[in-house]
């Protein structure tokens, strides 16, 4: 990103369950951290929304915030456990001259020989890993190139990635990130016997939790 997005933030007296109302009002509460003492802040909902579908939680914002800019990383994003609504935002100020370590994803790119040949797929058996850098050095996912896999037996593990410029990557170099698997030659429909399907919910924060 060659400009960073600009969140707009207000001071925040409410807490607790008083919380609730002032979503109801179109404002989403939210707390800053890391090189100050933590202050409580509120943003314009859609606004807010705008933003955070450009910068996720991987790429640096400035925080518009009394008078001044905070740069900032969204480090949390709450939700609502059923309709999906922004509850609260957790920012982590950052120092531009400090290292971050933080996880980013890995995305896989290109087809394996063994996959283009129709003897099965190529499954991913980790989907990010733990890298250092500065802030200016942040990357949004790591490419892991699947066409490195030239036979059933060849595996990708963290060593055999190729790190952006500035990136030390963290995890265990001895990590599989994939691997080839042979075609079933016959499937049973799973869930199917005595019980059927089940159903998992995962349970969410209420809505009027404290923050």
């Amino acid at each position: 990103m060659s400009e960073r997005i600009v969140i707009e933030a207000e001071p925040r007296e409410i807490i607790g369950k008083g919380v609730g109302q002032l979503r109801r009002e179109g404002w989403i509460p939210g707390v800053v951290y890391g090189r100050q003492t933590p202050v409580n802040v509120q943003m314009e909902q859609k606004a807010l929304r705008r933003a955070l579908r450009v910068v996720g939680t991987v790429h640096l914002a400035d925080l518009a915030f009394e008078g001044g800019t905070r740069t900032v990383l969204v480090r949390e994003i709450q939700q609502h456990a059923t309709r999906g609504d922004i509850v609260h935002v957790d920012f982590m100020e950052v120092d531009m001259k400090a290292k971050l370590t933080l996880m980013v994803e890995l995305v896989g790119e290109g087809e394996a020989q063994p996959e283009a040949d129709g003897l099965g797929v190529v499954t991913m058996m980790l989907h990010e890993v733990e890298i250092e850098c500065l802030p200016d050095d942040l990357v949004a996912s790591i490419h892991v190139d699947l066409s490195a896999i030239q036979t059933p037996e060849d595996v990708i593990h963290v060593k055999n990635l190729v790190a952006p410029k500035g990136i030390e990557i963290l995890s265990d170099p001895d990590l599989v990130i994939a691997r080839f698997e042979y075609a079933a030659l016959g499937t049973e429909e799973e869930g199917e016997e005595e019980g059927g399907t089940v159903e998992v919910i995962t349970k969410g924060k209420k809505e009027e939790e404290e923050f």
